[in-house]
């Protein structure tokens, strides 16, 4: 086997090995929380030794934050604003919550993991917390600019003012799905929540809601 082709095996080994750590942690912390977390826990389902672990993370907390930064990248570019072609407003908001429900559904992983260590206070703030906080603020500055493309009349403390209920009313039917598990229909609640919000859109853009 030439240089080359030994280098791609060995690149793509190392990519499949990251990717098999990663949906390892996944599980175990969804079953254990953060604390219940451990590289031998990994180790044990994964099937790689701890060496390998730490080959492709500092430490737990490094994964952690790699698991919320992949889950992240997932739910983000899932989660576009259809353009005008695509109906009206409400159709588009409709739209666009529905895709973020079913990407929650497909990868969790960034918002369950990332509420759980943005809830705890550590003296020691983890670098898992550090990173749900900054990739929730892009979260919300993309929301925050859809917004204002759906209502050019508001200003910037109505706009502002409507992605904090639209996000926290959004974290608010997360939260319900975890506890109450699949019966809950998180696309047709999104579906629901994005007509509210999008009511008190156009109420705060013509001055009845302001």
């Amino acid at each position: 086997m030439t240089r080359p082709q030994t280098t791609r095996k060995k690149r793509a080994n190392g990519v499949e090995s990251r990717q098999r750590i990663l949906d390892a942690t996944v599980e175990i912390a969804g079953e254990r929380g953060y604390e219940g977390t451990s590289i031998a826990a990994v180790s044990a389902k994964c099937g790689l030794p701890a060496s390998s672990i730490y080959w492709h993370f500092k430490d737990k907390d490094d994964l952690i934050a790699a698991v919320i930064e992949r889950s992240f990248e997932s739910w983000l570019a899932a989660v576009e604003l259809p353009g005008e072609e695509s109906g009206s407003p409400l159709e588009r908001a409709v739209a666009m919550a529905t895709n973020v429900a079913k990407s929650l559904v497909d990868a969790p992983d960034f918002l369950r993991l990332g509420l759980m260590l943005a809830l705890e206070r550590r003296p020691t703030e983890p670098r898992g917390r550090t990173v749900f906080l900054q990739v929730r603020d892009i979260a919300t500055q993309k929301i925050t600019e859809m917004v204002g493309i759906l209502f050019p009349d508001l200003d910037e403390e109505s706009v502002r003012t409507l992605t904090t209920y639209a996000v926290a009313g959004a974290d608010g039917l997360f939260v319900h799905r975890e506890i109450h598990g699949d019966g809950v229909d998180l696309m047709a609640m999104f579906e629901l929540h994005a007509r509210v919000v999008h009511d008190a859109g156009v109420r705060m853009a013509t001055g009845r809601g302001a």
